[in-house]
């Protein structure tokens, strides 16, 4: 617990300012990194599968997707770029999938070729694109404080999900998949994101303009000029990102389960991997990311 702890009151800070103030090309190369060293743990994961994975070829994916997103974020037109990822975004799965199976023909045994080529296939549209639509939203107008408001909904539900199933939770959610999960604490997620995202909403100007009068953000970046949205509208988009996070958090659960391990790795003291760590964002990242980018249509 006190690793947990001490592990999240470094890395809370580090991301804040990467999310507020680092320019966006810098947030597409660390996040980069961060999406190799969690498609890394997923391969790892798929050989307790009985596959025999394409690393190299996967990692080299990731790596080019992301150098040709932080090419593209210096981009002045939002609209422009969030358009051009979006149909990135259709097409990448196809084109590595096709390159994956590809590379798989040209191995010894055929019966390993497929499983392969789908693991890495999986892992570039499980990972990669996710943690991709991050970096392409911090783009976006207001994008700094979206990703702000997501990251805030994610742990708040998380955190009080924690506490009050360790401590009253008696009905099991999926004992199968995950044994410690409970209806109380996912309810308890539920009321704490609401809380925290209505919150955050409401608040959304004089938040902003604390930030900028602190330096940790562009005028831009904050929501400014922006309509605030209606409060339902909201409280209804927060819903549906704590849903997606606890079945995010479920679908790993069922990846470890079914590898026999408890954790994705080792990577950060007291949580694991660095894949049990994002696993909510990355079901719930897509959600507002199809939400901000149908904003600057409108």
């Amino acid at each position: 617990m006190i690793k947990r702890v001490l592990t999240a009151l470094v890395l809370i800070p580090i991301v804040l300012l990467l999310v507020l103030r680092a320019p966006v090309p810098l947030v597409a190369l660390v996040t980069a990194a961060v999406a190799l060293v969690t498609v890394q743990e997923f391969l790892k994961l798929t050989e307790n599968y009985g596959v025999q994975p394409l690393r190299v070829p996967t990692y080299a994916a990731v790596a080019i997707f992301f150098l040709l997103l932080a090419f593209n974020v210096g981009q002045e037109k939002p609209l422009l770029s969030t358009d051009i990822f979006g149909i990135a975004a259709a097409f990448a799965p196809c084109i590595v999938t096709f390159i994956f199976l590809t590379i798989a023909m040209r191995r010894e045994n055929l019966a390993t070729g497929y499983p392969a080529a789908a693991a890495s296939a999986f892992a570039f549209a499980y990972i990669a694109l996710p943690l991709a639509m991050l970096v392409q939203l911090r783009q976006q107008w207001a994008g700094a404080f979206l990703i702000l408001y997501l990251l805030l909904v994610v742990w708040s539900g998380d955190i009080l999900a924690y506490f009050v199933g360790k401590s009253i939770g008696r009905h099991l959610m999926a004992p199968r998949i995950s044994p410690k999960k409970t209806w109380e604490g996912a309810v308890a997620s539920m009321v704490a994101s609401l809380a925290v995202g209505g919150a955050v909403f409401c608040y959304s100007l004089p938040l902003s303009t604390k930030f900028l009068q602190w330096g940790l953000i562009q005028r831009r970046d904050g929501m400014f000029g922006l309509e605030r949205p209606a409060l339902l509208p909201i409280l209804l988009l927060t819903a549906v990102l704590n849903i997606a996070a606890q079945l995010g958090d479920l679908v790993e659960s069922l990846i470890k389960r079914g590898a026999a391990v408890k954790d994705s790795g080792t990577i950060l003291p007291g949580h694991g991997g660095m894949l049990d760590r994002i696993d909510a964002l990355l079901f719930a990242a897509p959600v507002l990311w199809v939400w901000a980018a149908w904003r600057v249509t409108q």
